[in-house]
């Protein structure tokens, strides 16, 4: 791989990791990037690394540039391991005069890698450090994704380092924006904030409201996975925008439901709660866990409005492939939707109830009524079950009367 020259003097170092397939839990289908950045001048600075295992890729792109020995500073703005990993290795290579880092990432990054004898440099947000000709601006980004988490801003560049914000797993040929398909780029961006940033969401409005008030020009985004922003940089900071809103749990009619199935009941009984949404005018994704994976499920929920969930009982509990996706959306806290709860069963019908508890704990709000139908539901169950998504449908309706 080559290094990627920016602009004079300025380089991104892109570890391409093609065979990547999961990420925390999160389907990274196409692979991903681990970006660093470099600048050259009067102090030669490296902002972030890689993961460990890319040593090689990582070094000899920088050698390609200057020897590894002759950078003067390190730039760390976030200490989770896909970027510091091997910082270890740069710190012994380069021995820097100093390394940058906010006081919450120097006690990550000690917690990481146990060395206290480090040149640290403790930066405060808004503070501003020379590196020659250029002039790094600060940011702490707290909790965007991780407590350490920060910007550097280039200030004669305009160009804004993100670190984890504003990026996306995917590992492509191009480098920048205006080099790949923009829906395909869109819809990574989104499944990238819909299963790291969303139960941030609070934090990333307030961040950008910040942002905003410090008229920060940004001619170009470079964040640490995925392509930098180049053509259109005011694009994905609108998404960020719309994507974190509070808004956005009840904007429109779109709805998601998810559901396993033992014998096809459950599967009958989502498909007639669709058509009762879809009678109603929303746009419905129906996705059985089966076939679609559990963050795909989740970047579909990130717009809905109403998000509906089924299980057939099993063992007087939920399937496992729900109990799966139910946790993982917990945590994820879609708060502020519609929920609703379905499943058919034998003997004893558990399952609706505890669906319905985890829905309440990732802070839906949920339909007072659940749908259990005993067996194979007859055409009778289906009208209710029809009837079921309109009432869906109704309560998003009251809902955003109400507000």
């Amino acid at each position: 791989m080559e290094p990627v020259k920016i602009k004079e003097n300025l380089y991104q170092i892109p570890v391409t990791d093609w065979n990547v397939r999961d990420f925390h839990g999160y389907s990274v289908y196409n692979g991903t990037t681990y970006n660093a950045y470099l600048s050259l001048g009067e102090k030669n600075t490296l902002f972030d690394t890689a993961k460990k295992g890319f040593s090689e890729e990582f070094f000899g792109m920088i050698s390609k540039i200057i020897e590894p020995k002759d950078i003067d500073y390190i730039v760390v703005n976030h200490a989770e391991p896909d970027h510091s990993g091997l910082l270890t290795e740069a710190v012994e290579k380069i021995k820097p005069e100093k390394i940058f880092l906010s006081s919450a990432c120097q006690k990550a990054i000690i917690d990481h890698y146990h060395k206290t004898d480090w040149p640290f440099e403790i930066v405060k947000d808004g503070q501003e450090f020379s590196i020659g000709s250029r002039t790094v601006h600060f940011l702490e980004t707290r909790m965007l994704h991780w407590p350490d988490s920060c910007f550097s801003y280039l200030k004669e560049d305009e160009i804004l380092i993100s670190s984890d914000a504003f990026g996306h797993h995917w590992a492509s040929s191009g480098r920048y924006d205006d080099e790949v398909d923009n829906a395909e780029l869109m819809r990574h961006s989104k499944k990238y904030f819909a299963n790291i940033l969303l139960p941030y969401a609070p934090m990333a409005e307030k961040l950008l409201s910040k942002v905003a008030s410090m008229n920060l020009s940004i001619k170009m985004i470079c964040p640490d996975h995925g392509v930098m922003w180049r053509k259109d940089p005011v694009s994905i900071i609108n998404k960020y925008k719309e994507w974190s809103s509070k808004d956005l749990s009840l904007k429109g009619k779109k709805a998601t439901i998810f559901y396993d199935t033992m014998w096809h009941s459950t599967e009958k009984m989502a498909d007639s709660i669709f058509d009762g949404l879809k009678s109603k005018g929303f746009d419905v994704d129906i996705m059985n866990i089966r076939v679609n994976h559990r963050s795909d499920i989740m970047t579909q929920i990130l717009d809905s409005s109403v998000v509906v969930a089924g299980s057939p009982t099993l063992n007087n509990g939920i399937m496992p492939t729900v109990s799966d996706m139910l946790c993982y959306m917990r945590g994820l806290k879609p708060s502020g939707k519609i929920g609703g709860c379905f499943g058919s069963y034998g003997w004893s019908g558990e399952a609706v109830k505890e669906i319905s508890e985890y829905m309440t704990k990732a802070g839906l709000k949920l339909l007072d009524e659940q749908l259990k139908i005993k067996y194979v539901p007859s055409n009778e169950d289906l009208v209710l079950c029809k009837e079921y998504g309109i009432k869906l449908a109704d309560k998003f309706e009251s809902t955003i009367q109400g507000e």
